[in-house]
Formats: C-alpha cells, sequence, structure tokens
C-alpha cells in the first residue's frame, strides 16, 4: 500500500513538474519575442514540442516561423511533419507548397498546391496551381485551372508581386492577376483574340498594370 501511495506521488510530482517546465518555456517564448531574439523562440519551442508530444500545437508555430525567416527547407520539413497528423490541414500544406516552389522544386509544389486548391477551392491557390502548370509548360491543364479560378469569389484582399524589371515589382490585385494569367496561358495557346480581352479585363480592375499594358500594346 505505501508503495503505490508513493508511486503515485511521484507521478504527481511528475505532472506538476512538468506543467512548471512548460509554463516557464512560454513565458521565455513570449519574453524572447518581446527581445525580438528569434533563435530563443525556435529553441524554446522544441523544447515544447519535446513536453507536449507529437501532437504539440507548437509545430505549427514553428512551421510558420520558419516560414516567416525564409528557411523554406526546415518549413517544408516541418509542414510535411503536421500533414502527417493531419493530411488536409490547409494551412501547412500552403506553407509546403510555397516553400517547394521556393526551393525549386516545381513540379512537388505543382502536386501540393493540386492537392490543396482541390481541398479549398480558393482563387489564390488556384491562381498559384496555375502559374506553376504554366511554368511546367503544362498549358492545357493550367488554362482548364485559371478558367476555373476566374469564376470564383473574392474579397479582394489579396495582392500578388510582379516584377517590372530588374529593380522594380509591382503589387497587384489578385483579382486582376488572375486574367492576367489567363491572358499570358492564352498567348501560349495562341488563343490571340482571347488573351486580348483578358488583358483588357486586367486593366479595367487595375488601369496602372504596367505587365498587362505591355502585352495589350504587343497584341494590338
Amino acid at each position: 500500500m505505501l508503495l503505490v501511495v508513493s508511486l503515485m506521488g511521484l507521478s504527481v510530482f511528475a505532472q506538476s513538474g512538468k506543467e512548471e517546465s512548460i509554463a516557464i518555456e512560454k513565458e521565455v517564448i513570449r519574453t524572447a519575442k518581446q527581445m525580438g531574439d528569434p533563435n530563443v523562440v525556435t529553441y524554446s519551442m522544441y523544447k515544447l514540442i519535446a513536453l507536449e508530444g507529437a501532437n504539440s500545437t507548437y509545430k505549427d508555430s514553428l512551421a510558420f516561423i520558419y516560414f516567416t525567416s525564409r528557411k523554406y527547407a526546415s518549413c517544408f520539413l516541418m509542414a510535411s511533419e503536421i500533414l502527417k497528423r493531419d493530411p488536409n490541414d490547409q494551412g501547412m500544406l500552403e506553407l509546403k507548397a510555397v516553400s517547394l516552389e521556393q526551393l525549386g522544386a516545381l513540379d512537388k509544389s505543382m502536386e501540393t498546391f493540386d492537392e490543396l486548391f482541390a481541398i479549398s477551392n480558393n482563387n489564390y491557390h488556384g491562381y498559384s496551381l496555375a502559374k506553376l502548370q504554366l511554368a511546367m509548360k503544362k498549358n492545357e491543364e493550367a488554362y482548364t485551372t485559371i478558367k476555373k479560378v476566374e469564376g470564383l469569389n473574392d474579397q479582394g484582399t489579396i495582392k500578388v508581386t510582379f516584377s517590372i524589371n530588374q529593380t522594380h515589382t509591382q503589387q497587384i490585385e489578385l483579382l486582376a492577376a488572375i486574367p492576367y494569367l489567363k491572358g499570358v496561358i492564352e498567348e501560349e495557346l495562341k488563343k490571340n483574340p482571347e488573351a486580348k480581352l483578358s488583358f483588357e479585363k486586367a486593366l479595367k480592375i487595375q488601369p496602372e498594370f504596367v505587365l498587362a499594358k505591355e502585352k495589350l500594346d504587343k497584341l494590338n
């Protein structure tokens, strides 16, 4: 009986010690964030993951930290680890897809965006998929995707960045970027009349869209 009581006491003590360690690491993370020390934040998150186990939500936080710090290989690995637990986690699928794109693995990124778009039916995900399909010379597939994307609802909040030249970029509303990409794909498919209409649509949404204007001038 005394042995059972002693073992129960040790278990409670161990649990109490674990909870205290978790609380300390969370406080370390809070302070490190205030001080702008990402290395300490990352280290403490790994300790929290070890303390909390395989389902720790700090894996998600760590994936986002790697992404925002442009450590795409680490972000890909962590996102892939989380997706083993939840294959339909849209946030992690997006991080994985973008990380693969940044790492130059366009075929794998395309596959992941395809998987994500099938789940989310989100026009940014579809736009990203069509862009990669075009880059991989899958023009017919890209055209099918972008036509589907064009019919989806959008709140007009997302913007994408285009390189105007070697030194300048331009922020473009996704709503204008979609018909622009459609026009580029139509050019590749030798559908110039349709491409002209697509570039005109992009400029109607965002008249200062430099690349769309250049494309339209070339067709005219």
